[in-house]
């Protein structure tokens, strides 16, 4: 019985408050937001990037006494310092250059109802002074004011920090962290909610097409079984974004493992400098970084030859670069460079012939696998005569 009043509790917040999905985190985070809701305490939401933070705030307002009063949202990290006090508080007309009119804040404007305050970790030590005051007060003075002003307004904040760590820094106040702290919720990244990607991405399916008036084929097992083995670093904004593009690009045609495997790697594709590279088994990570760093040593072999040789350097990176002195080296006494070259080309020809065996011939997976062009492989088989 008690299954099937959660599976219950689920759709509801699932078709009403747009909280998609059945998991035990998720459940246990609506739990939360059911027992916080009908109050007027301050609730603090953790929780990585793309997680769905604010649509909990919205679940929390629209579940409480306030619901038909305004939900204002204010990104504390997007309004620059010297403008975010005057965001909040409202000024004065002629309190500093611009101020050509009186202005209200947001906390006056939300009166009565909820005020989301997102990035809270992003806010100057200056203003977590003044937000302290209200929260604790419930009155402020707009800036350049000497008249105070009585609020009532609930608060909900968000974070992505660690924001006891951001006190021992003395980035954050002490005494402002114990104020919002009284209830956290603390929201689950996609990665542990493996149950809900497949309700996300029908959820998600349905929309774009809506929004598009495309008629889509669906996704095969494979694709869903691909999403959900996938640790998605970039939570639900990233499983949206990939299921409106291999829709929209798709032209509605039905989405198979390979798609969403050249969609999501192009999504994650590291910096060359950077080996971290969450889509991939340990060891394909491992023979990735090698044989990069084999590439990279073959362009700089190359370079020195051109360099000694009085040659132009063609290739360094993305740059053009002249070098204004010429040395002369005979070609004949460069055999120790040919035999690095060659053993660098061999080692690359191992790889590119491994990537094509792994991916069972699919030249374009092969090639985002390598870290190069599809057209530059295509190049490395003629040059290497690989079938």
């Amino acid at each position: 019985m008690e299954s099937k009043e959660k599976e219950k509790e689920a759709r509801y917040f699932s078709e009403n408050l747009g909280l998609i999905g059945q998991s035990e985190p998720l459940l246990q985070v609506i739990e939360s937001i059911k027992q916080v809701a009908p109050t007027n305490i301050i609730v603090l939401i953790m929780g990585e990037s793309g997680t769905g933070k604010e649509m909990i705030a919205k679940a929390i307002h629209l579940l409480s006494m306030r619901k038909d009063k305004p939900l204002l949202t204010v990104n504390c990290g997007a309004i620059p310092e010297g403008i975010l006090e005057s965001e909040l508080f409202g000024h004065e007309k002629g309190s500093f250059t611009g101020a050509v009119d009186r202005k209200m804040g947001y906390f006056e404007a939300a009166n009565g109802g909820t005020l989301f305050l997102d990035e809270i970790g992003e806010m100057p030590l200056a203003t977590q002074v003044k937000l302290l005051r209200v929260l604790e007060e419930k009155e402020f003075m707009r800036v350049g004011g000497n008249r105070i002003l009585k609020v009532d307004v609930r608060v909900l904040a968000a974070t992505n920090k660690d924001l006891e760590k951001a006190v021992n820094r003395q980035e954050f106040r002490k005494d402002l962290f114990y104020r919002l702290n009284a209830v956290k919720i603390s929201v689950p990244p996609l990665r542990e909610r493996k149950a809900d990607i497949r309700p996300l991405v029908i959820h998600f399916a349905e929309d774009v097409c809506r929004e598009n008036n495309i008629r889509f084929q669906g996704f095969t097992e494979d694709a869903f079984r691909t999403m959900e083995d996938y640790t998605w670093p970039g939570n639900i904004r990233e499983l949206r974004n990939v299921v409106e593009r291999v829709i929209i690009l798709g032209k509605g045609e039905q989405v198979d493992q390979s798609t969403i495997m050249d969609h999501v790697v192009q999504i994650v594709e590291p910096d060359r400098n950077l080996p971290v590279i969450a889509h991939k088994t340990s060891d394909q990570a491992e023979r990735e970084i090698i044989y990069r760093a084999l590439l990279d040593i073959r362009v700089a072999v190359e370079e020195i030859r051109s360099l000694l040789l009085g040659n132009r350097v063609k290739h360094v990176g993305r740059s053009h670069i002249d070098f204004p002195f010429q040395t002369e080296v005979s070609r004949t006494e460069d055999l120790s460079s040919e035999e690095q070259q060659f053993t660098i080309r061999e080692m690359e020809r191992i790889e590119i012939e491994k990537a094509l065996n792994r991916y069972k011939g699919n030249k374009r997976r092969a090639a985002k696998a390598l870290g190069i062009g599809e057209r530059t492989l295509y190049r490395k088989l003629k040059e290497y005569h690989i079938e």
